[in-house]
């Protein structure tokens, strides 16, 4: 049922437009001037408000500034006894669905209403799913209890807030994308747009296209013109993965493109402008290759504005758990099965496991395990390469070994600080998030 607010200090007016919008099957709340229809406002979940424009209190007009700051996603139309073209522009402006003179279009209350509704209805399926997409790349869905990621998180959470570009580097399959929809909706721009292209996937000529868009004529195929990412990005977060496999010819365009925020389509002669806050992700060393000439240097320096590593799954043991009790659940939903219970050895050999593929391969992992197990996962469900991998969990390091003496010497700094982890990564040369995976890694408490 949908609830229409009448805001008229005509008693008898009020009265039979009540009588009619009630006769379509809506409820109808009503009030006499502008502060008891706030109130009644506050108080119910109005969808459509009917506002006559002069009242005792105030001008329906200026009232609509604050219904509209309030909640906006109540739609007003506005109803005068004399129609004024200055009054019906500013009622525009200020956001009122339509502006009618009372006694003349009387008949066109119903369907108005009826419009009005629509695009109420339309707006907060919008805001739900917007909060939906809000909800799912949060940094509070970004699973794993390990302080290699919670340092990562913590980086990721401080440069949100900013406008600066971020590098994101790491493994495939380690959730770069996941890292760049998260920073995207905990940043100003949340709710513009986030668009994703991976480089990787184009030739040269597509990716150019793809990136700046084209003009019709400008190469074979090319019938219509093309919005590129970066015209669609504008105002939001564009999301370039794997930039290292971009071409070096592109790579200079698109620095072009950061520096002035003005590109060119392809086939075109007008700039056109886009602002946009850029996020580069890649799995290669790109301070290598500018060094080796193989990425220019000078995007390389403008991408590395801020970079935040995102360290392997094997890094980050204390994660699978977690993750896989996530999985196991997505995919018992998906397959129409009970939640399956996990068993000790299947977990036991999934974090003894390298995971080369990172969580994208333990995703892929826990789904065929799902599909294979009846009520319990074990290790029998397990593709044959882990079931059988060594099993180094209970061999001692070799006291030659790199491992070691890595170990020990790690100990050894930490015993010296008292357990100061800041002041240990410092002696050692080494960042904090490498301490703390190291830590991991050695179960070095």
């Amino acid at each position: 049922m949908k609830n229409i607010l009448i805001i008229d200090d005509e008693e008898k007016l009020r009265g039979l437009l009540a009588r009619i919008v009630k006769s379509e099957g809506f409820d109808v709340i009503e009030a006499g001037d502008l502060k008891s229809g706030f109130k009644k406002l506050e108080a119910n979940d109005i969808d459509v408000i009917l506002c006559d424009v002069k009242l005792p209190d105030g001008n329906g007009v200026d009232f609509l500034e604050k219904i509209k700051s309030n909640f906006p996603l109540v739609e007003v139309i506005l109803l005068t006894a004399f129609g004024k073209i200055a009054d019906g522009v500013q009622a525009m402006k200020n956001g009122a669905f339509d502006y009618i003179v009372k006694g003349d279009d009387n008949d066109k209350i119903i369907p108005l209403l009826y419009k009005a509704l629509e695009k109420s209805e339309l707006q907060k399926k919008v805001q739900k799913l917007e909060k939906r997409i809000s909800d799912k790349y949060s940094f509070d869905t970004i699973i794993g209890k390990s302080k290699a990621l919670e340092q990562v998180i913590d980086l990721a959470k401080k440069v949100a807030k900013t406008d600066s570009t971020v590098l994101l580097t790491g493994e495939t399959g380690t959730g770069k994308e996941v890292f760049a929809q998260a920073i995207h909706e905990n940043s100003t721009r949340v709710g513009k747009s986030f668009v994703a292209l991976n480089c990787s996937t184009f030739s040269k000529e597509i990716l150019e296209s793809e990136l700046f868009g084209h003009k019709q004529g400008a190469f074979t195929g090319a019938l219509k013109d093309k919005k590129g990412f970066i015209e669609e990005a504008n105002g939001g977060t564009l999301f370039l993965d794997e930039i290292g496999e971009m071409p070096i010819d592109l790579q200079a365009k698109l620095l072009r493109v950061l520096e002035t925020n003005e590109y060119i389509p392809v086939g075109d002669t007008t700039t056109k402008k886009s602002n946009f806050r850029l996020i580069a992700a890649t799995n290669r060393d790109l301070k290598t290759e500018s060094e080796n000439h193989t990425f220019r240097s000078d995007l390389y320096f403008r991408l590395n504005i801020f970079e935040i590593k995102i360290p392997p799954l094997r890094e980050r043991i204390k994660d699978i758990s977690p993750l896989t009790s996530y999985f196991v659940k997505q995919f018992s939903e998906k397959t129409n099965k009970k939640q399956l219970q996990i068993s000790l050895d299947f977990l036991q050999k999934l974090e003894a496991y390298h995971w080369p593929g990172n969580v994208r391969e333990l995703k892929n992992i826990i789904e065929r395990s799902v599909i294979l197990a009846d009520e319990i996962l074990t290790q029998d469900v397990l593709p044959y390469e882990i079931q059988h991998q060594q099993d180094n969990s209970n061999k001692s390091m070799s006291a030659f070994s790199m491992q070691s003496i890595e170990k020990l010497h790690i100990q050894k700094v930490l015993n010296y600080t008292k357990g100061n982890k800041a002041e240990t990564a410092r002696l050692l040369e080494i960042g904090i998030a490498t301490l703390y995976r190291k830590l991991d890694e050695y179960t070095i408490q």
